[in-house]
């Protein structure tokens, strides 16, 4: 690769003309490429810079562009060095502050805590190029570099960090971001309406202090409006006050109230109903205001209509890996009501499904054609779970007054609306359109949704697979399944079938690839061995395990950190046993000789030495 221009990208013009189709990263290029003497916004990010509306700051970025402010973009800047931080100058209204779209102890740690070899949102992968806590140690920088500017915290850190969490690489309890940052402001959620709010705000001459009630918002508060707070707790729902959270003291000292808390935090997340959660801090405090509402399906066309290049800007001095992966794909919907309690999608993106248009979506089919090294493959029809387009709730009254933390879990809503017209409808829309040949889905099918749907399984299988979809049973035993707010294994199995029957119809040989989980709280070696067993007798051989990682503000998170569920006081075996982690991921793959130590350990150990032989239903072979 000749310079910083991956193969599939050609440079269209030169200078000027295509410099500034990018937001600018430097005051130079804001003055050359934009007649820009000063900004109103400089987003800092620790992803790379890629203009692409799959990357949260482009996404935001572009947004406030598109309302007439004048917004640059930092991307991974050296945070050693104040002169990274000097790049574009003070902004007039406030600096921007992400981890990317990764919380960067996540994106630099694995599961056991240790650094990650690569970074998917760093060109060429390069690990190293965002620090750890990224959205502290930017803030920190700004503040020594800037003072008195004002910083707004955003992202999915600021997200899952926006309250007191267990953090699992110093295996304690951290409280808010935004008092361990020294940020003015945090945008929890996927922040569209928050962010153009306290820019207009801010415009307006509004001090950023007395900006305390936009909905998805989290404000600092001072000991005089805690103990208004806590003089007049609230315990009706929709009653209009806050919720008191025991205080990050509390919640520190005891495993109780740290439940406490997640089950509060958990159903306070319908943004229709939802209140604000309060919660001490010492002297001081936060609160967390209600959910903003989700965007219309035209207010999502719009933002996907943004004038985005799709490209990594041309300083990347190598190919930014997340974008090779999403560049020819496209986001049909966002959010998702299945309540996993492993996963942080509810604690981000929200419970309610936001669906864009038919027509958006083929505007969008229209510019990927355009788009260098596209050759007629959309490589994902999807979004985080890609057959849940178009459902939600089918009675608004209960909409407006549910608290149910999954649509899913431990069984389907009967309100719940999975029809899957307006899906197919859509997937035969963009296979047909002009100059695709292609279009695939790759994002996770939710198996209980699609055994549901008439017609659904057998329009994926036999024009929107490429000889291989991925799905996630996520484990067999049904203890684990159940913590997990997964459904049963029976469900992969009759999924399994009538994908089989589906694909042989269709004339294809096509495969299921099943992705796995170790180490989940109430999982043992039982447990593990039991998947393993069912794995071999079915002639599945996983080549990736994921490792759990309790990510902060999970409801598995409460439970590794506990011992016990939140949601209803359930005891639950954490894993926190380095050795058992190793076992319990050899036992998923028991076919790797490289496992086999393992296996043969963790066998024994669990007192099933019987299945180490050679006949039948052995799952080691001497």
């Amino acid at each position: 690769m000749d310079g910083p221009y991956p193969p599939w990208m050609t440079r269209r013009g030169s200078g000027r003309a295509f410099l500034e189709r990018y937001l600018p990263e430097t005051s130079e290029d804001a003055s050359r490429h934009r007649g820009w003497d000063e900004l109103d916004v400089i987003i800092v990010t620790g992803d790379a810079h890629v203009d692409h509306p799959s990357f949260g700051a482009a996404m935001i970025g572009r947004l406030l562009e598109s309302h007439g402010y004048r917004v640059g973009i930092l991307a991974q800047p050296d945070w050693k060095d104040p002169a990274a931080f000097r790049r574009l100058g003070r902004p007039r209204l406030f600096f921007g502050v992400t981890a990317g779209n990764m919380d960067s102890m996540l994106a630099n740690r694995t599961s056991r805590g240790k650094r990650r070899s690569s970074d998917s949102y760093s060109p060429s992968g390069r690990p190293g190029l965002r620090p750890d806590r990224a959205t502290i140690v930017y803030t920190q920088r700004i503040r020594e570099v800037w003072p008195g500017s004002v910083v707004v915290l955003g992202g999915i850190e600021a997200s899952l960090r926006r309250l007191a969490h267990y953090d699992f690489t110093q295996e304690m309890v951290r409280g808010s971001l935004l008092l361990d940052s020294g940020a003015d402001l945090l945008v929890h959620g996927m922040g569209e309406r928050a962010v153009l709010q306290i820019a207009f705000r801010l415009q307006g001459g509004e001090d950023v202090s007395s900006i305390v009630d936009v909905p998805g918002t989290t404000v600092r508060l001072d000991e005089d409006v805690l103990a208004a707070h806590e003089s007049c707790p609230s315990s009706v729902p929709g009653d209009g006050f806050a919720v008191v959270l025991p205080s990050l003291e509390k919640v520190r000292s005891t495993r109780r109230d740290f439940t406490r808390m997640t089950r509060a935090i958990q159903l306070e997340t319908n943004p229709f109903n939802a209140r604000d959660l309060v919660q001490r801090h010492g002297r001081e405090g936060v609160r967390a205001n209600a959910p903003a509402l989700p965007l219309t399906t035209q207010e999502l066309d719009n933002l996907h209509d943004l004038p985005y290049t799709r490209m990594q800007h041309p300083s990347c001095d190598g190919t930014v890996p997340a974008l090779v992966t999403v560049r020819h794909s496209i986001t049909i919907m966002r959010g998702c009501f299945g309540g996993c309690s492993f996963c942080a999608l509810s604690v981000h993106q929200g419970r309610v499904i936001q669906s864009r248009s038919i027509p958006g979506v083929l505007r969008e089919v229209e510019l990927l054609r355009s788009q260098p090294g596209f050759t007629g493959t959309v490589t994902d029809l999807g979004g985080p779970t890609a057959n849940l387009y178009g459902s939600g709730c089918g009675s608004d009254k209960r909409l407006r007054s549910c608290r149910r933390t999954s649509c899913l879990s431990p069984r389907i809503c009967h309100h719940l609306v999975t029809e899957p017209g307006p899906l197919l409808s859509l997937m035969r829309a963009v296979r047909t359109a002009p100059g695709v040949k292609r279009a695939l889905v790759a994002s996770g099918v939710r198996m209980d949704v699609a055994l549901r749907a008439e017609g659904y399984i057998e329009e994926l299988a036999a024009h929107h697979v490429g000889g291989q979809l991925s799905v996630a049973p996520e484990h067999v035993s049904g203890v684990v399944l159940e913590a997990m707010r997964k459904p049963p294994i029976s469900v992969t199995e009759r999924f399994a079938t009538r994908f089989e029957e589906a694909s042989r119809d269709a004339g294809k040989k096509q495969y299921l690839v099943l992705y796995f989980m170790s180490g989940h709280p109430g999982t043992g070696l039982a447990e593990m061995i039991e998947a393993a067993l069912w794995l071999q007798s079915r002639g599945y051989r996983p080549r990736q395990v994921q490792q759990f990682v309790p990510v902060p503000m999970t409801v598995s998170a409460a439970m590794h950190h506990t011992g016990f569920d939140p949601m209803n006081g359930r005891q639950v075996r954490p894993v926190r046993d380095d050795r058992e982690k190793r076992m319990q991921k050899a036992l998923l793959m028991y076919w790797d000789p490289a496992m086999r130590d393992l296996v043969q350990e963790a066998l024994r150990l669990a007192g099933r030495g019987d299945l180490v032989g050679g006949g039948m239903g052995r799952l080691l072979a001497r």
